[in-house]
């Protein structure tokens, strides 16, 4: 059944109409009167996203001045100070409830001393992990100190309990007060459970977390590997340690501790208790693992300095100009924020400065916006721009806007988003995260053709990207999202040159303060890539209907939800 009944797909010069029962996908391309005046003046608006605006944005705001952009930060201010300069030099209009540019947001920072050491006893043995190179740990809680008290570890698996996967870690077993100790990932074998090698929600740490304390569990440890993770232990070393912000705590349960710890520190506790990691790991592999304790106990005590700041999304408006869809919205976003100012490396840079991560990101979204006010008419339904905050600390903005959106969600058509851009020049393939849930599909495909590419779906399945990126938050109340990532096969390079420089960027840049501007960066694949999102965006705002997700996707419930308080 065609969802998207009418199409405005100006790169062609054509209205794409739907075909009644036909299957999705199809169309038939029709001339109107006055597409060719619209695609040319579409055009003209598209080659505003061009190298030296996206380039200026991207060295401006990932300078040391702005000092890493974390949240609640001296550099915090300057960016969205900034970001909303920039927002009325292009003519959008301040789109936060107050009529202001700032939809502002309580921020908690959790600071936790984190010991030099972790003891773990039993089996009349002792061992004593160090921290930083064989554990990182903090805070559970908002309060001024958070501890554990012999409490004793059990080996959970993968902590996951997925009712439609018939999958359940816990089989019913009492774990109050008990410290779980569990892998990353979720199983990963079969293409028919938990999606095969694409990682979802259940393989995140926030779902381990969050499972360990509705166990009732007073600590969580997470068993880090490369693999499993998708990123090395350096990775957990920056973003755990320091402040950590989230969201004023509410009524939710919450564990003591949150940790991490390497494999082989995994593999010599396990080994107190008489286990082997490998075979524990292989036990929980089957549907019918259960629980096993290790007879190891631990305590733990953290002081913690909580501290409340203010950050907050950028959110720019575009009046539609259909006096039917204007209450309706097609929103952009990218994260504005970044880690801030942190651990220094082995040359003493402590700034980190996320000019990838995600000034990239940042610079597209404003260029697009860029070109659909250029258009000599804005498109039917509204455009919002939402830079948003806090999306390194857990998605924390996009949270927070979804919790409070300025358009019902059942008025948000779509959801399209940037973390990340091209730094490495034109790319043959595009990757479409989310590429297979939604009608979006449909719209990104042919554009995609029109630009002489080819869509793929998420290209690092296992790092589960759809479930990282703030197109998550939307995802939840229902909307239908993008995430639009750098392809691999890149023009004029070797068939892996394109993996080797992501996998780069993750091993030695991820999250580090070499996260720098770099003047050699090629910007030709961000232009594509803000170009599809600009024609996707137009497209999705001109059509008669909204997207749709494919029938019994895992978001499909919340939009019908959605859409049924909307009316």
């Amino acid at each position: 059944m065609k969802q998207i009944s009418v199409i405005l797909f100006v790169a062609t010069g054509f209205l794409l109409f739907g075909c009644g029962n036909d299957d999705a996908g199809t169309g038939t391309a029709v001339p109107v009167a006055d597409t060719a005046g619209a695609s040319s003046s579409a055009e003209q608006a598209a080659l505003q996203i061009q190298d030296n605006y996206m380039r200026g944005i991207i060295q401006e705001i990932s300078q040391d001045s702005y000092e890493g952009r974390g949240p609640g930060s001296r550099g915090d201010d300057k960016t969205r100070k900034y970001l909303a300069e920039q927002m009325a030099a292009l003519g959008l209009e301040p789109g936060a409830a107050d009529g202001g540019w700032d939809q502002a947001f309580e921020l908690v920072g959790v600071n936790s001393a984190q010991p030099d050491e972790w003891v773990f006893t039993g089996h009349d043995k002792s061992l004593v992990l160090k921290q930083w190179d064989e554990f990182i740990v903090g805070s559970g809680v908002q309060s001024e100190r958070a501890e554990l008290n012999d409490a004793e570890v059990v080996f959970v698996g993968y902590g996951i309990q997925a009712p439609e996967y018939d999958w359940d870690d816990y089989k019913g077993v009492d774990l109050k007060g008990k410290v779980l100790l569990m892998m990353n990932n979720d199983p990963d074998w079969d293409p028919e459970l938990f999606g095969g090698e694409q990682r979802l929600w259940y393989g995140r740490w926030d779902y381990k977390y969050l499972s360990a304390a509705k166990q009732g569990a007073a600590g969580a440890i997470i068993i880090h590997t490369a693999p499993s993770a998708g990123y090395p232990f350096q990775v957990v070393q920056t973003s755990w340690t320091g402040v950590q912000f989230e969201l004023p705590a509410g009524d939710e349960p919450r564990s003591q501790v949150k940790g991490w710890v390497t494999e082989d520190s995994a593999r010599d506790l396990v080994a107190m208790a008489g286990f082997d990691l490998d075979e524990l790991r292989e036990k929980a592999y089957n549907r019918d693992f259960e629980p096993v304790p290790l007879g190891v106990k631990t305590s733990i005590g953290m002081n913690v300095e909580i501290e409340r700041v203010q950050s907050g999304n950028l959110l720019g408006l575009i009046p539609g100009s259909d006096p039917e869809l204007k209450d309706e919205a097609v929103i952009y976003t990218a994260h504005h924020d970044h880690l801030g100012i942190g651990t220094p490396n082995a040359e003493g840079d402590s700034i980190y400065n996320g000019a990838f991560d995600n000034a990239t990101g940042v610079a597209q979204v404003l260029a697009i916006s860029k070109a659909i006010k250029a258009l000599p008419e804005a498109p039917r339904r509204s455009i919002l721009v939402a830079l948003v905050g806090a999306e390194e600390q857990g998605l924390l903005g996009s949270k927070y806007y979804a919790a409070n959106p300025t358009f019902p969600p059942g008025k948000i058509a779509a959801n399209l988003n940037y973390d990340g851009g091209n730094v490495w020049g034109h790319t043959h393939d595009v990757t479409f995260i989310g590429l297979g849930k939604s009608t979006i599909d449909e719209i990104v495909t042919m554009v995609a053709k029109e630009q002489g590419r080819v869509v793929k779906p998420d290209q690092f399945s296992d790092k589960g990207y759809f479930y990282r990126s703030d197109q998550f938050s939307f995802a939840k109340i229902g909307v239908p999202a993008m995430y639009l990532d750098t392809g691999t096969d890149f023009i004029d390079r070797p068939p892996e040159w394109g993996r080797e420089q992501q996998n780069h960027y993750t091993e030695v840049n991820y999250h580090q303060p070499s996260d720098e501007y770099d003047p050699n960066w090629n910007l030709d694949g961000m232009i594509d890539d803000a170009l599809l999102g600009f024609w996707t965006g137009l497209a999705i705002a001109n059509a008669d209907q909204m997207p749709t997700w494919v029938p019994g996707d895992e978001f499909e419930a919340a939009r019908i939800e959605a859409l049924q308080k909307s009316q």
